[in-house]
């Protein structure tokens, strides 16, 4: 796009000239482009972004102007937050290169704004991503730490006109209030209006003060009555109307378009009828709408917070982390970590909280929360931000604050991670938000002129116009889907199945099947007969391979460490530490050199063992194979039944295993006949049968531990990972699963599938209601008051129901909430 430039001379005191973006004097120089003045270039190129992306509605918004991006307007303003003791509490992470800051944006106002927070790289480069979170008006911002400082970010933010929220409350870690105290105001000046209006307005109501002596009173009240409904326009309802104005600006009509509408008619028609003295007006109708409107809309987002709520805070993220207490290992849910718990932090486990490095050094893996897979280096005292993955031996760190929750799953939606799916009930309901306000006004439009111009009865045809454009709403078919979708989400999370979000719900209804991996599955992961065949060891060898299956978090490493009870792993540490998926782990002991693994891995050659009838690890010491470990797991004893129902509901069962086939002729008839079981598959194995069964048509869940399946988890429509008091976290899945809830199995997909049944049986519910409310408003039986109180009547029935109905689900095929870990 081009646009040309001008520079003017410099303003004299007879010529003033207003930027055009941000509204201040243009003291210095006046920049000309496209018939507009403005007062520096930052303000040309915030306008040229927005012209470009046909998107300058944003002038149209008011207080959308204010702040000039040139920095000498606020030098200064910022320079606290680069103090090290206030910067570290305000950002959310930082390796050192990159920091990560989540900020509050009040003046965040629609899609334009949306746009230009999402392209603050074009404004500075030093500027990575940024995602916006616009239902909490906060925008997360990943920068380099190196080019930008947080000064000049903060800076860079309030120059385009949204300067950030940044309070005490943000250095203390205290929780901002979330419900905007506006609109209480609001709700309460409008309901001081109606309930004061109707007073005035009980004459009428009753035909009193007919006689020409009261004349001068009911003028009088007719007079109080428009001033009490002036702040309800102006204030009370002013987001009616600036919403409608700001989807008209950008040619399309909203919800709040016909809302708009219809409480400009009821307005208009009563300062009519006052000024003629032809009636009282409605302006008890006006007010009581605009007053129920505000009500069920606080209401909703209540119920809508509430349910989130539940979900960051209340349910049970199932991964437990290892603590190291007087010398000893314990395990510990990451719910239940303190501040000052010293952690074990394995290869390839999930660091869950703010810690201190106390290892010697570690190699962070910041791909989960930056999306950078390169590994960084820290050393002892350094801190280590949460979400970084240990790559390398364990590592053990001090907990410097409590686990956040709702961070973590912030991190798990990551775009990164993110899947390019479909999403049926949002596309259905981004066509009836689109078409919805349409119709509605093309109804009322057409009663209005029947009764107008046909029936010759203009009262009736706006009041008919009026609760036509009330009366249908909606928010209900809208919403019918979030809300079944966010009640099942604290359900199935308090039942130790924790989704990623509603679309991994809408996908697990669709599954028709279901892959199990073997190892840490569908076996008990530390019930099993360990053995070990080959030279006897010496007490230091023991020690090297204790030590060295101690840094895995895989089950047959966890396994080994357990039958070694004879000695103690030790704290030295492991130089050259590597494990590689599905083969095994190496490290330098001294001089010395131990393998764990495949028998090719220690170098076995020559032996297939194939046919024998278990698991076996070899070790090698000094490229010296020592022998073999024997593993005969045991399977979940609920594996029958589970597998036998998942058939009953027609669900395709398979399993790939990266183990020998040991147990073929036990798993076969489990399984079913004609199953089709797959042993000694690689990791890029696994991902290629899923690929070729969605191939076919089916819609596939990966059930894995998440250590050696994560192509495979994520390369299904649905990856779970199985959690058996272990860190296992793998951003690639869509759901955890607690071991010992997997039986539930067959019950998540039954009741992820009456979920959608409720979603479809809460649309039938809204259009029926849509159906019944607009016949009676084009009829002319229906009061504007009547309509207002409906139209958020509506909203709350339909979370009542898909409550109560998705409650209920998950009793019929849960059986019971059992082992809850959080009752609510």
């Amino acid at each position: 796009m081009t646009m040309s430039i001008l520079t003017a001379p410099e303003a004299t005191p007879d010529t003033k000239h207003v930027c055009y973006h941000c509204g201040e004097d243009c003291r210095d120089e006046v920049l000309h482009a496209d018939e507009h003045d403005f007062c520096c270039d930052g303000c040309v190129t915030v306008y040229s972004l927005l012209k470009e992306s046909d998107l300058c509605q944003y002038y149209a918004i008011d207080g959308a102007q204010g702040i000039s991006p040139d920095p000498t307007f606020y030098k200064g303003k910022y320079d606290h937050l680069d103090q090290p003791e206030v910067h570290d509490k305000m950002i959310e992470f930082t390796d050192g290169r990159l920091t990560t800051v989540y900020w509050y944006l009040p003046k965040m106002h629609c899609s334009s704004c949306i746009w230009l927070l999402e392209h603050l790289y074009r404004l500075n480069p030093a500027v990575r991503s940024s995602v916006v979170n616009f239902p909490e008006k906060k925008v997360r911002i990943t920068f380099d730490a190196a080019d930008l400082r947080l000064s000049e970010l903060a800076a860079l933010l309030t120059g385009i006109g949204y300067e950030p929220y940044l309070s005490m409350d943000d250095l203390s870690g205290k929780k901002a209030g979330k419900w905007n105290r506006t609109r209480l105001y609001k709700i309460g000046i409008a309901g001081f209006a109606f309930g004061n209006i109707m007073m005035l307005s009980f004459p009428e109501y009753f035909h009193l003060g007919q006689n020409t002596s009261d004349q001068n009173l009911r003028t009088l009240f007719g007079v109080l009555n428009l001033a009490l409904s002036l702040p309800v326009l102006f204030y009370c309802a002013a987001d009616f109307y600036k919403s409608a104005w700001s989807a008209l600006k950008g040619r399309y009509l909203n919800i709040d378009a016909p809302i708009a509408l219809a409480l400009s008619c009821v307005f208009l028609i009563s300062i009519y009828q006052l000024a003629t003295q032809t009636g009282p007006g409605y302006l008890d109708s006006f007010a009581g709408a605009v007053f129920f409107m505000l009500v069920g809309r606080y209401f909703q987002d209540k119920t809508y917070a509430g349910v989130s709520f539940d979900r960051d805070y209340k349910s049970y993220f199932p991964i437990a982390i290892s603590v190291l207490s007087d010398g000893s290992e314990m395990r510990k849910p990451i719910t239940d970590l303190q501040k000052g718990d010293h952690m074990l932090v394995r290869n390839e486990e999930l660091i869950p909280a703010d810690a201190v490095l106390q290892s010697a050094v570690a190699m962070i893996d910041y791909s989960f929360v930056s999306g950078e897979s390169q590994p960084v280096e820290r050393r002892k005292g350094d801190t280590i931000y949460a979400g970084g993955k240990q790559k390398g031996a364990a590592i053990e760190l001090e907990v410097l604050r409590e686990v956040s929750q709702s961070y973590l799953t912030q991190l798990w939606n990551n775009e990164a991670f993110a899947r390019e799916k479909d999403d049926a009930n949002k596309s259905l309901a981004a066509r009836i938000n689109r078409y919805f306000s349409l119709i509605v006004l093309g109804i009322a439009a057409v009663t209005f002129a029947i009764w107008f111009f046909v029936n010759k009865s203009p009262e009736t045809a706006f009041l008919a116009f009026t609760t036509t454009l009330l009366v249908a709403c909606p928010c209900a078919l809208l919403l019918s889907s979030t809300f079944t979708n966010g009640n099942l989400l604290s359900v199935f999370s308090r039942n130790r199945f924790y989704p990623k979000n509603a679309h991994s719900i809408e996908r697990l209804a669709q599954i028709d099947a279901v892959v199990f991996d073997k190892t840490g599955t569908i076996t008990l992961p530390d019930d099993a007969e360990v053995d070990f065949t080959g030279e006897p060891s010496t007490r230091e060898e023991l020690v090297m391979i204790k030590t060295l299956v101690g840094q895995s978090s895989h089950p047959l490493s966890r396994l080994i460490a357990r039958h070694l009870t004879e000695v103690a792993a030790s704290r030295r540490v492991l130089t050259g530490f590597s494990e590689t998926s599905g083969k095994g782990m190496v490290a330098q002991w001294g001089a010395r050199t131990v393998r764990v693994g495949s028998a090719s891995w220690v170098g076995a050659a020559g032996i297939d063992d194939n046919n024998e009838q278990s698991s076996r690890v070899y070790v090698a010491v000094d490229e010296v194979v020592k022998g073999y470990f024997t593993i005969r797991s045991k399977y979940r004893p609920e594996l029958p039944e589970t597998l036998a129902a998942l058939r009953q509901a027609g669900i395709s069962t398979y399993l790939l295993s990266g183990d020998r086939p040991t147990d073929r002729d036990l798993l076969t008839p489990l399984f079913g006949p004609g199953a089709l079981l797959l042993f000694n598959q690689k990791p890029e194995q696994k991902l290629d049968f899923v690929r070729e069964l969605q191939g076919q048509g089916r819609h596939v869940l990966m059930v894995g531990d998440g250590l050696n399946d994560a192509g495979a988890l994520r390369q299904s429509d649905v990856g779970l990972a199985v959690s058996d008091d272990i860190n296992n976290f793998s951003p690639s899945c869509d759901a955890i699963v607690e071991g010992n809830q997997l039986s539930l199995l067959p019950g998540y997909i039954s009741l992820a599938r009456s979920g959608q049944r409720i979603i479809r049986q809460s649309f039938t519910i809204s259009l029926i209601y849509n159906i019944l409310g607009l016949s009676f408003a084009v009829t002319g039986h229906l009061s504007p008051v009547i309509a207002a109180i409906l139209m958020p009547v509506s909203s709350i029935t339909i979370v009542a129901f898909t409550t109560l109905a998705s409650n209920a689900a998950a009793r019929r095929y849960l059986k019971k909430l059992t082992n809850v870990i959080n009752e609510p």
